[in-house]
């Protein structure tokens, strides 16, 4: 199976287009646009790989614990427990289960007890009581696959909602670590507000000091009290902004929007990830996605349907039988009852219907054609989402570098803007435009910081990592 290295930190990497190129070439070699493979043979597919190359499918399985971020990886393991969009899909699961187990039942005989007592009158007679008890049996061959058909279809169903569990897993997951990544980054966000509007006020007093000598005029002194209260104003705001993160997760994880306060009131950075990303991306890791499999099964119910509707389009056979005791006397149905018993076989032949039947095939075979496109789409959606990942990564760890290094300038800057402007050798204008350019740059690290780590997790998503 062949694979692919990416690696943002080699000057000799792939570009996301080409990889996703290969990943689409792969897949239309495959046959996967045209025509799905069986749900058993995308399983072996999957094992295959997993166990040839266990460290590419157990990182894609519980990737979070990449980040060794404790505190993620518990919200993830939880939310992956109680979230109600989990539960919800997982009863929806068992329904489908239910359901095919009764399209199972279809194809056994079908044996029934059945018990009644009379007692009637006539005229001047005197009343008579009857009592009987009896066994019915019946069942119709299958002789056409009709029901089992249907049972096919009814499994491919249950393997599409089993998929679609795994979807919402793999949903849920990244949505908890986005969020948590989300609020750290919140976190850092207000950490360098207040660190900033420390360094302000401390220049406002400064700046008061040189006006009462008579240094400078009041207009400076109104000039750092308003870069230092609108610093000020952005704190509430990100006060406010990470307890709705906070509630947010909290809900995700299937508790009250106030649950969470304790355990993330402390500040902590933004989880990352490894510095490289030298994963091996197979060809067949796309159809991990729970999506690609449940579309692939999807197709694999339609065409269970065509059949199982083309199967009524010819003859049915039953048989149907009886067995009964009846006595006058609850007593004599034991001993002294009269005994029946009934045997029937029986043929339906469909003759003339307006062609309904055929109407009928002919509408499970355009809901196989939806299948099949509906397929497509998907599989054209997982490609997109590997390639948006991976440019958006590539970009912002880009990006993170060039905003670093001017983070370390801007610091620099207002460093020596400070020291100059305490010894008189620069107006304030210098000064404040060095304050709003250093809290500008760190705000800027400290939000790209987070997009790194997020494009990880999309990218994890994409690849359909999050599920067993």
């Amino acid at each position: 199976m062949p694979r692919y290295k990416f690696n943002p930190q080699s000057a000799s990497r792939p570009t996301p287009q080409a990889l996703t190129c290969t990943l689409a070439l792969a897949f239309l070699l495959g046959g996967c646009a045209s025509q799905p493979a069986t749900p058993s043979a995308t399983s072996a597919a999957t094992t295959d790989a997993a166990s040839s190359n266990p460290d590419i499918a157990n990182p894609l399985a519980q990737w979070w614990q990449r980040f060794n971020d404790p505190v993620m990886s518990q919200l993830v393991t939880q939310a992956l427990q109680a979230n109600t969009s989990v539960r919800s899909a997982q009863a929806a699961l068992q329904q489908s289960r239910a359901l095919r187990d009764v399209k199972n039942a279809s194809l056994l005989p079908n044996l029934s007890a059945s018990g009644s007592a009379q007692r009637s009158k006539s005229g001047d007679l005197e009343a008579s009581n009857s009592f009987r008890v009896g066994l019915d049996a019946s069942w119709e061959p299958d002789i056409f696959d009709g029901h089992r058909s249907s049972l096919n279809a009814a499994e491919a169903d249950a393997k599409a909602f089993e998929a679609s569990l795994a979807d919402v897993q793999v949903s849920v997951a990244a949505e908890v670590a986005l969020a948590y990544i989300q609020l750290r980054g919140q976190q850092a966000q207000l950490g360098i507000a207040r660190d900033n509007l420390a360094n302000q006020k401390e220049v406002l007093q400064l700046t008061d000091w040189r006006a009462q000598a008579g240094l400078i005029t009041s207009l400076e002194v109104e000039q750092a009290r308003t870069t230092s209260e609108q610093t000020s104003a952005q704190i509430p705001a990100l006060e406010a902004s990470i307890a709705k993160t906070q509630h947010s997760l909290a809900v995700l994880t299937g508790q009250r929007p106030d649950a969470l306060r304790t355990l993330l009131s402390a500040a902590q950075p933004a989880p990352l990830a490894p510095a490289e990303l030298a994963q091996s991306i197979p060809a067949q890791t796309l159809r991990q996605r729970p999506d690609v499999r449940a579309a692939e099964h999807r197709i694999s119910a339609a065409l269970a349907r065509v059949s199982a509707q083309d199967a009524a389009r010819y003859p049915s056979f039953a048989i149907k039988g009886s067995l009964g005791l009846s006595a006058l006397t609850l007593g004599a149905l034991t001993n002294g009852a009269s005994l029946a018993s009934a045997l029937l076989a029986s043929v339906s032949v469909p003759l003339l219907d307006a062609g309904a039947a055929k109407s009928q095939v002919l509408a499970q075979e355009a809901a196989l054609e939806q299948a099949r496109a509906s397929y497509q789409a998907v599989v054209l959606t997982a490609l997109k989402d590997v390639q948006d990942a991976l440019v958006a990564l590539h970009g912002d760890r880009q990006r993170l570098i060039h905003l670093q290094s001017a983070a370390n300038a801007a610091n620099n800057a207002a460093l020596l803007a400070r020291q100059r402007y305490s010894s008189g050798l620069i107006d304030f204008q210098t000064v404040l435009q060095t304050q709003r350019a250093l809290l500008s740059t760190q705000d800027n690290v400290a939000s790209t910081q987070a997009d790194v780590s997020a494009d990880h997790v999309r990218l994890y998503k994409a690849l359909g990592g999050g599920w067993n």
